[in-house]
């Protein structure tokens, strides 16, 4: 089996990636470990926290203990399967905040600020304002992704957005347009009531032609020959094959597993290869570090009304909202839920947002389980530029061992205080004359927990990844030490070899993955094909006008 490109993996910007590298006329083939993505508990967006806990989907990758969270183990789901993470993750669509760019080009990622990635953010999607408002200039029509806004039915959806506005924050139409601090709508990755995925916005067109393939298989290693890698060896049904790239190999296999097989390839921090008796091909001591995450706490309300999502947590609700959206793709279970959401600045000074909010009609965990209180809602927070970083490490030298991951999560002194900011400013949200008619008394934290120290006790035992490991192979200028692949995604030190996913994020963006995922995989694509650049884009974002005086 020989190929021009070799992918490794079959998320969200190895799909990106066929797609573009198919429609050149290249020959692709992508390497899947997971199985197909057929099946109802993918397909409706309501039913989100199934995939993410199914062994048939999910790597099932815990962290080491954290020492900061009381030694507990944090789960860090990754999708093992066709459209990787988007294929279970919460369906959230956010491009990031101008200033991530920026911020990552200022860092050596040369080629990638706003105006850059703007142009390709743009190509990927597919959106319709649809009467609801947003900025038709800033968004993208035709492109194979779509992007749609729930129909924020339920009146607590609205009543956060409200509450936004009468705590004194900007409220914002389109926060993947000009202006993403506020409170607004939120944006999902669905069409017509059903999940859509990279699976089903690239790799099916790409499969379309006759030059694409996808075979199933756990890749091994790298092949490197005289410092170029010439293909994979991958276990498929048992048997070791090789497979060959004529051209390039390609590695979109996650930010936990791109750097575990460059290290399993001789590519890594050369003590740490030696350790595992692995020779080395290229001492880059910087693949596998820098991992960076968003963590946040649940603060939860008990409602006063009946107006909750508690309401179908029983056996025939579930039927009902099921055979809904089995019959006519609609009801509750055609929605991800999360429907309202807010980017506000924590502070006087911080230039453009630091604290997300992911608003929920119902009080549950990401496991599923309900609230013991029964009708509540909820908002996700947490800080989005922690100074923490942890690392991905070798357990063994062999491909079929978990990595080591470690978040290191908490470890400055900054995450405390932004994390209680986060949990106050959440109150005061709650608070105000929206929440009124629904609001009866805070479950999470509870009331009583006020001080400093109590805050610190509810955040060690309650905080939770969001999902979104990043920055593990870092994109940096080719004289960077530490920086892994250059900021055409070339892998520094090999030839024929590039890294395409999140692992390259020099920061973590302000929000959620999948969109600049698949961003890095169409931007990558257009390098890997040689071709110029789409010309940029310099729309001035919204920021705050009294952003150094005003925190809001």
């Amino acid at each position: 089996m020989e190929a021009d490109y070799v992918i490794v993996g079959a998320g969200s910007a190895g799909c990106a990636m066929a797609y573009r590298l198919a429609e050149a006329g290249k020959s692709v083939l992508v390497i899947e470990h997971g199985g197909t993505d057929a099946g109802p508990f993918i397909q409706m967006p309501g039913a989100l926290s199934y995939p993410m806990n199914m062994k048939r989907y999910d790597w099932g990758y815990q962290s080491e203990p954290e020492p900061q969270l009381g030694g507990r183990r944090l789960a860090c789901p990754r999708g093992k399967v066709i459209g990787g993470s988007s294929s279970i993750n919460g369906m959230v669509y956010v491009r990031g905040h101008a200033r991530d760019f920026d911020h990552w080009r200022d860092q050596g990622a040369d080629g990638w600020g706003y105006a850059d990635v703007l142009p390709y953010f743009k190509r990927m999607e597919n959106w319709s304002d649809a009467g609801h408002g947003g900025d038709r200039d800033w968004r993208g029509k035709d492109g194979p992704l779509h992007v749609t806004r729930g129909t924020m039915s339920n009146p607590l959806t609205r009543a956060f957005i409200e509450a936004g506005g009468q705590a004194g924050y900007q409220l914002t139409s389109d926060y993947n347009g000009e202006q993403q601090e506020g409170f607004g709508p939120f944006e999902m990755t669905v069409k017509d009531g059903q999940r859509w995925s990279a699976a089903k916005a690239y790799l099916r067109p790409a499969l379309q032609h006759e030059n694409c393939d996808l075979v199933r298989g756990l890749v091994q290693r790298v092949v490197i020959e005289e410092g170029r890698a010439v293909g994979v060896e991958m276990l498929r049904k048992g048997q070791r094959e090789v497979v060959r790239a004529r051209a390039e190999v390609i590695l979109a296999a996650s930010s936990i597993n791109s750097p575990k097989l460059l290290m399993l390839s001789g590519i890594g921090p050369a003590a740490h290869l030696a350790d595992h008796g692995i020779d080395v091909v290229a001492d880059r001591p910087g693949v596998g570090g820098n991992l960076q995450d968003h963590l946040e706490v649940y603060i939860q309300m008990a409602a006063s009304q009946p107006v909750t999502l508690f309401k179908y947590w029983n056996l025939p609700g579930k039927a009902w909202v099921g055979a809904q959206w089995l019959l006519g793709k609609r009801g509750p279970g055609a929605s991800n839920q999360f429907e309202s959401c807010g980017f506000i600045r924590s502070d006087a000074g911080v230039d453009y947002p630091d604290i997300q909010f992911h608003f929920l009609p119902i009080a549950v965990r990401y496991d599923g389980k309900a609230a013991a209180e029964g009708h509540g809602f909820q908002a996700h927070v947490g800080p989005m530029r922690s100074a923490s970083r942890g690392r991905i490490s070798l357990r063994s030298a062999d491909p079929g061992d978990d990595p080591v991951i470690r978040f290191n999560y908490m470890s400055q002194d900054s995450d405390w205080r932004d994390f209680r900011k986060c949990i106050r400013l959440t109150r005061e949200i709650f608070a105000q004359e929206a929440f009124a008619p629904y609001r009866r008394h805070e479950i999470q934290p509870g009331a009583d927990v006020q001080s400093d120290d109590q805050l610190d006790s509810f955040i060690r035992e309650h905080a939770e990844s969001a999902y979104h490991p990043c920055g593990t192979c870092r994109m940096g200028r080719r004289d960077d030490p530490d920086a892994v692949v250059d900021s055409t995604a070339r892998v520094i030190g090999v030839d024929g070899l590039r890294v395409a996913d999140s692992s390259i994020f020099p920061r973590i963006t302000n929000g959620n993955l999948n969109a600049p995922s698949i961003m890095v995989g169409e931007k990558a694509a257009d390098h890997v094909l040689g071709r110029s650049p789409l010309p940029s884009d310099n729309a001035q974002p919204w920021m705050h006008p009294d952003w150094q005086t005003a925190q809001r």
